[in-house]
């Protein structure tokens, strides 16, 4: 079987795709693929009439979604398994990650063990646009103290701005990585720039939506994101000068405001760190949408579950 090396050409067959169902995973779009490319090898491959996207790197290859397609087939990830196993040095490494709750029943029915990966952060845009009540108290506050102290421009985010945007980020990780020596969130931190980079490089292609904030001549906030479906949007990036009090909280709440389509914005996974999980936790999220990961049991053949 032929698979076929991801480009920007793809968009419109993954949309296709992607717009069988539902989703409420911020991993369930385009932008959400396309952006990890200089990390991961990323190809793809219609089977048996379901769009399956295999990501690559130096310890092996699995499937970034569940197979897309109008409904699910077995023997799709039957299928998947079978190829991923002769790809893979370790037979350990073949999962599927990113399935969503309403999948569980079809992979557990056929043998497949499912378990907890993350879980993205659904937020109700009113609440982040308006900051009322007591439990947005500490952020109106910080809100209400930026907008008092300083003397600020709020614009639309351009693809003129790359880089601006891509300074005030080696700003932000260097303040990042002074709180926190952690190697490997160091390395997240690395790997967030270069799919940063590959989002600025293709921001109109892939349809982005961004805001930014001057204080005098220099770029101090920005922040973008995407359509995940007719009423949830994501927010992919929110970079801040961190010495600047109440920004933050102002720049997220006056995009929220703009916003004004969607009823939910997913502000993501908190990617395993405690400290974003308590932040993202802090704007009081309506809910949390589980992602699964889907891997063979040690004692499954293909045989056993095969109908």
């Amino acid at each position: 079987m032929e698979l076929n090396k991801l480009s920007l050409q793809d968009k419109k067959i993954f949309d296709e795709y992607l717009g069988f169902d539902r989703h409420g995973l911020s991993a369930y779009s385009f932008v959400n693929i396309y952006i990890w490319k200089e990390l991961f090898d990323i190809s793809w491959a219609i089977i048996e009439k379901a769009l399956c996207v295999f990501f690559q790197d130096n310890i092996g290859v699995f499937l970034y979604l569940a197979p897309l397609a109008k409904k699910n087939n077995p023997e799709v990830v039957f299928s998947v398994f079978e190829i991923l196993g002769s790809l893979n040095r370790n037979p350990e490494f073949s999962h599927i990650e990113n399935i969503e709750e309403k999948g569980l029943n079809f992979y557990r029915k056929l043998g497949f063990e499912c378990s907890l990966k993350s879980h993205d952060y659904i937020c109700g845009r009113q609440g982040l646009a308006g900051l009322k009540g007591n439990k947005f108290k500490s952020k109106r506050a910080s809100y209400n103290y930026f907008i008092k102290h300083f003397d600020y421009q709020y614009q639309k985010l351009l693809p003129k701005d790359q880089r601006e945007c891509l300074g005030l980020y080696s700003l932000w990780v260097k303040q990042r990585k002074s709180g926190n020596p952690e190697r490997i969130y160091q390395g997240m931190l690395e790997d967030s720039r270069s799919s940063l980079k590959e989002a600025l490089d293709n921001y109109s292609k892939l349809g982005f939506r961004g805001a930014k904030v001057k204080i005098g001549p220099e770029l101090k906030a920005f922040t973008f994101g995407f359509e995940l479906n007719k009423d949830t949007f994501c927010i992919l990036y929110e970079i801040t000068d961190l010495t600047i009090k109440g920004l933050a909280q102002f720049i997220f709440s006056k995009f929220a405001q703009e916003l004004k389509n969607y009823e939910y914005i997913n502000i993501m996974d908190d990617s395993g760190l405690d400290n974003l999980k308590r932040v993202k936790l802090s704007y009081h999220p309506n809910r949390l949408e589980p992602a699964y990961i889907v891997r063979r049991k040690h004692e499954q053949t293909y045989d056993k579950v095969k109908p």
